[in-house]
């Protein structure tokens, strides 16, 4: 696992460059979820970098919670998609690296626009069930917030997706326990969300989002859970800010980009393991 924890350690140090560098973005929730990445794109996903839009006989990935686009751009990048180069014009005027994924800017990678919360859940459950209209054998995989989850859409989707026995999508949840505003529990307590998943007739795994060996393996074990008429839902524990001591656990930097100071102290706790952009 070192290769993937050194791409890994490179994403987190792309991402709160790119911040700094538009003094604008989500690194909180990027950090945080910088390890799910890798394994998926790195390890576990069956993907193509020369990008076919339909996703024709390979994985595809949805990203609902769009905010969180700096990890998403920066494991594009390092996975082929596009030149790292592309990283420093995040959020910039003419810019394909919008704050959120756009499709009108035709980002390889992108399937759908995502910044609205609550909506992921649907098109990844339209676009499983297209693979299994057109016999396509591949999965279909989404990432979801733990606070996109007060979004009532989200919860008829995954009643709509247990009803139609869609058994090739793996969601994950990021519980991370913090939104914007505050913690979870503060905010709109979940309760026990993986009880709540199973409750509405899916297969539910639970690990630990920031440990890469758990990563994979979960990944991996989900995957073998496909096929036995339920959808699958990953509840992935992490921490907010994760790599970055000063960020971690604290829902202020939610959206908040680092000074000149911060960035200089998040760099020194994050080597870098592949060249910078």
């Amino acid at each position: 696992m070192a290769e993937l924890t050194a791409i890994a350690t490179q994403i987190r140090r792309d991402i709160v460059r790119m911040v700094h560098g538009c003094a604008s973005g989500h690194p909180g929730g990027s950090l945080g979820c910088t390890d799910y990445f890798t394994a998926l794109y790195f390890k576990v996903m069956q993907h193509d970098p020369a990008f076919n839009m339909n996703a024709t006989n390979e994985d595809v990935f949805f990203l609902s919670n769009g905010h969180i686009s700096p990890v998403f751009y920066s494991t594009l990048s390092r996975s082929g998609y596009f030149d790292i180069k592309e990283l420093a014009t995040f959020r910039k005027i003419n810019s394909r690296l919008q704050g959120h994924p756009a499709t009108h800017e035709h980002l390889p990678g992108v399937r759908i626009a995502s910044g609205s919360l609550g909506q992921g859940m649907s098109v990844a459950i339209g676009a499983a069930l297209a693979k299994k209209l057109n016999a396509d054998k591949n999965i279909v995989y989404s990432l979801h917030g733990d606070g996109e989850l007060d979004e009532g859409q989200v919860w008829e989707a995954i009643m709509f997706a247990a009803h139609h026995k869609v058994d090739n999508l793996i969601s994950t949840v990021d519980w991370n326990h913090q939104q914007i505003d505050g913690t979870t529990e503060k905010v709109m307590d979940h309760g026990d969300l993986r009880h709540k998943f199973e409750a509405f007739g899916w297969i539910t795994l639970e690990m630990n989002g920031n440990d890469m060996d758990q990563v994979v393996e979960t990944l991996k074990a989900a995957k073998a859970l496909t096929g036995q008429g339920k959808p699958i839902a990953i509840m992935m524990h992490t921490i907010m800010g994760k790599g970055v001591d000063f960020m971690e656990n604290d829902h202020n930097w939610h959206g908040v980009a680092p000074n000149d100071e911060q960035l200089a102290r998040a760099l020194a706790q994050l080597p870098e393991t592949l060249g910078d952009y």
